[in-house]
């Protein structure tokens, strides 16, 4: 046929096809292509593939595509990763959607990082760890041996766990090995704190020591207390010691000489924790740097000023109940800028800039839930069967691990948190190491560490 008559016949041809229903042009296709050659048929898929499976992710400029990937959830989007190697490329550059992911499940952002194929890879370890929270496999357990009395006071810094007992020693363990790297002569000890070169230690015999690790020997000799002293802190800025007793007192000592410089009066219970911490927001009574003395007891935290003065008046009493009907827990949390301490109602946060309850968390069956670290975005609490991880934007428990039957303190010194940073967000690194620590009947010590990702 020649050209001209083809082109006329196609018109006409046309015309009629598009005068036909939906029907009859399927009845007609499929007759046409009934009637068709390879060469027709291989012609009819590559035309249908352009026109019906177009690329919209890969015609797109960079920009929408991003834009429209923003409103994919991270599990769609990893399975439009394996549609092909160019949506895999795209999807995976997509920097601000996998570090929005990685912030929703708890994770630290580092904006310095540039790299557009990180993040996914950040996104990918921490689906795996929450995943591991959520399925209980998160952690392992270790045991430290080498007591042979109650252990009762513990204290925790850089991957060295102190461990003080009334078999009148202390014991310095690296945790990650299990081994003791010293272990000394002492008085029967209730609270500890250790630096590189020395351990002070607050005893039942109503005194607080200080000695040297590398000698064994007693440096320091604190006396003055009349009842058991249950919490110590110090500060070698300041060269001040600050301990809290059963006596109700809170008593300041020059760290150097041993002197006491205060006694700080008002507690009607035991003085149950002490905290030494320097001030990071402004108030009326305090400013950015200045040192702070919070003290605890069953009923009450007071807020004392602290520096070279010698005399200082507490700037306020805070309580979650005035009539005394309920009590707080032994454990405190003071970061500079939050005061957080539990009760039977629940967690208990405090702005320290004006005093005020910011908020007050009560997760379900509270009454026996404590408190052993408090950041950002996560709380590890523990009670008599469980340890806790609570994300703390839904106020939720997102985990928990059994504990095994471990002493009981109503002062509650014999068990404590490890690394603390991955409570303000998990970042991948900081995940290691120990997660909590407590004395068991049998004078051994029980570990819960993370375990590695696998």
């Amino acid at each position: 046929m020649e050209k001209k008559d083809f082109e006329a016949w196609l018109d006409n041809i046309s015309i009629a096809f598009l005068s036909l229903t939906d029907l009859q042009k399927n009845e007609t296709l499929d007759h046409l292509i009934s009637l068709s050659g390879a060469v027709q048929l291989r012609h009819l898929s590559n035309n249908l593939e352009i026109l019906l499976k177009r690329d919209f992710l890969k015609l797109l400029p960079l920009e929408l595509s991003f834009y429209l990937l923003k409103w994919l959830d991270p599990q769609t989007l990893l399975t439009c990763c394996l549609v092909s190697k160019q949506w895999n490329k795209v999807i995976s550059a997509c920097t601000e959607v996998w570090q929005t992911a990685c912030k929703n499940l708890g994770w630290q952002i580092d904006d310095s990082v540039q790299d557009p194929l990180h993040w996914k890879k950040v996104y990918l370890k921490a689906i795996l760890r929450m995943k591991q929270l959520k399925d209980h496999e998160a952690f392992e357990t270790s045991s430290l041996i080498g007591h042979s009395a109650r252990v009762y006071a513990l204290y925790y810094k850089d991957g060295l766990l102190c461990t003080g007992s009334d078999d009148l020693s202390a014991k310095l363990w690296d945790v990650s090995t299990g081994q003791c790297i010293y272990g000394i002569q002492t008085h029967t000890c209730a609270a500890v704190k250790f630096d590189e070169q020395k351990l002070v230690t607050g005893s039942f015999d109503n005194t607080v020591a200080c000695w040297e690790w590398s000698s064994g020997a007693k440096t320091q000799h604190f006396r003055g207390h009349s009842g058991a002293v249950f919490s110590v802190d110090y500060n070698d800025e300041l060269d001040i010691l600050v301990s809290g007793s059963a006596d109700f007192t809170v008593k300041v000592w020059a760290l150097s000489t041993g002197t006491c410089l205060n006694t700080l009066t008002g507690h009607t219970e035991w003085v149950t924790k002490v905290v030494l911490q320097k001030c990071k927001v402004k108030s009326l009574m305090h400013s950015p740097g200045d040192y702070i003395l919070l003290s605890a007891d069953k009923y009450e935290i007071k807020i004392w000023p602290i520096g070279r003065e010698i005399n200082c008046k507490c700037l306020r009493t805070l309580s979650v109940s005035e009539d005394r009907s309920i009590s707080l827990q032994p454990r405190l949390h003071f970061d500079g800028k939050y005061i957080v301490c539990s009760s039977a109602l629940g967690l208990y946060q405090w702005d320290f800039a004006s005093y005020d309850i910011l908020r007050v968390i009560k997760p379900p069956d509270f009454s026996n839930v404590s408190l052993l670290g408090f950041g950002e975005i996560f709380a590890l609490l523990f009670d008599n069967r469980y340890l806790y991880i609570m994300d703390l934007r839904t106020e939720k428990l997102i985990s928990r691990w059994p504990l095994p039957e471990y002493r009981k303190s109503k002062r509650g010194s014999s068990f404590l948190a490890g690394e603390m940073s991955w409570l303000n967000g998990l970042n991948g690194q900081n995940d290691t190491g120990l997660v909590f620590a407590t004395s068991m009947p049998d004078h051994s010590i029980h570990l819960v560490l993370w375990k590695e990702h696998g």
